[in-house]
């Protein structure tokens, strides 16, 4: 589902941009529910406020809805049938497929920096090898994303008055 949001709303609506939609799936991911209606509702209400959030929400929800409970209806009946088990087990690698693909373009477009790279190593490693809960993973990136801006700023800051104390003291024979 993200990369074809994705391509609606930046490409070919050109209702938000790139950057926006990574950070609309960013808070669509920390809060509870599917990804597809959360960020439905953000870009709702970012475009038509309430009225485009709910508008957003059933067209985001209705479609599949109405699609999984059709073939809910008609799969009760063939539940027990090898050739529905062998449709589903060869739907998993395309599966899986699919959510690379949707990581990948997403991860192009949020990972600019080496800085990035760390964060996203090291959130997927306290996730997969160290098994910590991934809301825990979300706050701490959330925590070390605002202490490494700080200090950031700091840096640049200090590096700023530096470079400007050193050239403010000097005849202009030196410069």
């Amino acid at each position: 589902m993200i990369p074809l949001i994705r391509k609606e709303l930046v490409s070919n609506k050109k209702w938000i941009d790139d950057s926006e939609f990574v950070d609309m799936l960013a808070i669509a991911q920390s809060g509870p529910g599917p990804v597809a209606i959360n960020t439905a509702t953000i870009t709702g209400l970012k475009i038509r406020k309430l009225p485009g959030a709910i508008v957003a929400v059933l067209g985001s929800a209705l479609p599949s809805f109405l699609v999984i409970f059709a073939l809910a209806t008609v799969l009760v009946r063939f539940r027990s049938s090898g050739i529905l088990d062998a449709v589903f087990k060869g739907m998993r690698p395309a599966i899986f497929g699919l959510l690379v693909s949707a990581t990948w373009q997403v991860g192009k477009k949020s990972v600019r920096s080496r800085r990035d790279v760390v964060f996203a190593l090291v959130g997927a490693g306290l996730v997969f090898f160290l098994k910590l809960n991934p809301i825990y993973v979300v706050l701490l990136a959330g925590l070390a994303g605002v202490l490494s801006g700080r200090i950031s700023r700091m840096t640049r800051k200090g590096r700023t008055d530096t470079a400007g104390s050193s050239t403010a003291g000097s005849s202009t024979k030196e410069r």
